[in-house]
């Protein structure tokens, strides 16, 4: 359970370190529901411990799915060729859009009906994206206004082509997960690539996956094999660090054993862009995922424009941005409209946040201009139950001349239990 208390940030003239951050989530989401449709004993270790991917635990045990959890390590038995187990009442996804968005994928071809519901935000996020694909495919899903609660009726599936019209890896991963028991060879093809954490984790469990270009495609009736894998650290949760070296004089973090796969770390690019000094050590790529270790040292503080084109490698990173470009020398935003159907609507919600800390925010209808130069006074902001906008809010506290309150900072449990613990470890 989250906990939405409130959190004090100092002001900070440097942020210094050696840090490693909690495993990615998204790599544990999808280890996870592929482990269960194995067949046989899947270890995961540096599972994420944040409440989403609990949520997914949580979801695949009510279907009947054996799960032993000991330390940061899961150890998943696999339903093979056994179908999951009708669960005693509807399953609860929390705040987590990856576990209802995928799930829906494996469930559609189940034979059972199950509802999906989960907390008051996830409610509000818009599911027809999937519904639509996994109807064409031959499942039965009835919502809410194309929203949760959603109640999927498993069927015999057929393999279809279909074209995303807004960039999201979830979508993706949802049509590939029904295509893997559907009839036929289902392909989707995206407008703008997308982080490509299913396909990867399809190949480690034995799959053939196809990739042309910006098409992706998965035969049906595969069999996956069961795996031992450990997850990188969340380069998400390292952008927030990574940004707070960027930003402030005299910083430099080093973040250990940290995910580099190449359709996460555009970040990476654009902190260079603003003047930053980024050092990166890939190590051998043994599990499929790329890891290893990224230094940032502050060097400059240039204004920052990211245009639509860049977007979708940037979704999760442009809260962490937002409070550098409050710290330094400015940033604009355009084409990111899916900001406003996340967690909350982050530009909205980010804009306030940044303000009451004494920036000059303007907002857009598909993003967002902050103004640099100025020096932020520090305040009250609230991070309105996302947890990006509490450490994005945290972030930008660190260059105010006072204490900033961040109201519902526990809402970082979602993905970085620890957060604020670590960021008392490097502040100076």
């Amino acid at each position: 359970m989250v906990s939405f208390g409130s959190a004090v940030v100092h002001p900070a003239r440097t942020v210094r370190g050696r840090l490693r951050v909690p495993g990615d989530k998204s790599i544990a989401h999808r280890l996870a529901m592929l482990a269960a449709l194995a067949g046989g004993r899947s270890a995961i270790r540096q599972y994420a411990p944040g409440a989403d991917c609990r949520s997914t635990l949580g979801c695949l045990a009510a279907l009947g799915v054996a799960i032993e959890r000991g330390g940061d390590a899961v150890t998943i038995i696999g339903r093979g060729s056994f179908p999951f187990r009708s669960p005693a009442g509807p399953l609860d996804a929390g705040n987590s859009g990856t576990t209802t968005r995928l799930l829906a994928g494996i469930l559609a071809a189940e034979p059972l009906a199950v509802t999906l519901t989960g907390d008051a935000s996830l409610s509000r996020r818009p599911m027809r994206r999937v519904i639509d694909p996994l109807t064409r495919m031959g499942a039965r899903i009835d919502s809410t206004g194309g929203c949760l609660p959603m109640t999927i009726a498993g069927a015999p599936l057929r393999a279809i082509d279909h074209r995303t019209d807004v960039p999201s890896a979830q979508v993706k991963s949802a049509v590939l997960l029904a295509g893997l028991r559907a009839s036929g060879t289902t392909r989707l093809t995206e407008s703008h690539q997308t982080r490509n954490h299913t396909e990867l984790a399809l190949r480690r469990f034995g799959a053939a996956v196809g990739v042309d270009g910006t098409t992706v495609s998965v035969r049906g009736g595969q069999r996956l094999e069961p795996i031992e894998a450990s997850v990188p650290g969340d380069f998400s949760s390292a952008a927030f660090w990574l940004v707070a070296a960027a930003a402030l004089p005299g910083s430099d973090i080093l973040v250990e054993d940290v995910g580099l796969n190449p359709t996460r770390t555009a970040l990476l690019g654009v902190l260079e862009r603003a003047g930053a000094r980024v050092d990166v050590q890939v190590e051998a790529d043994a599990e499929t995922e790329p890891r290893g270790t990224v230094r940032v040292r502050h060097g400059g503080s240039a204004p920052l424009v990211v245009a639509p084109g860049e977007v979708p490698g940037l979704i999760d990173e442009l809260p962490a941005l937002a409070a550098l470009a409050a710290l330094g020398g400015g940033m604009t935003v355009t084409g990111a409209g899916e900001l406003r159907v996340k967690e909350s609507d982050r530009i909205s919600a980010l804009a306030a946040g940044l303000r009451a800390l004494g920036a000059s925010v303007d907002e857009y209808p598909d993003g967002f201009h902050v103004s640099g130069g100025r020096r932020l006074a520090g305040g009250a902001a609230d991070a309105c139950g996302d947890h990006r906008l509490a450490m994005a809010c945290a972030i930008a506290a660190l260059g105010a001349a006072g204490d900033t309150t961040i109201l519902g900072a526990g809402a970082v449990d979602v993905s970085y239990p620890g957060f604020f613990a670590a960021l008392d470890s490097v502040a100076r």
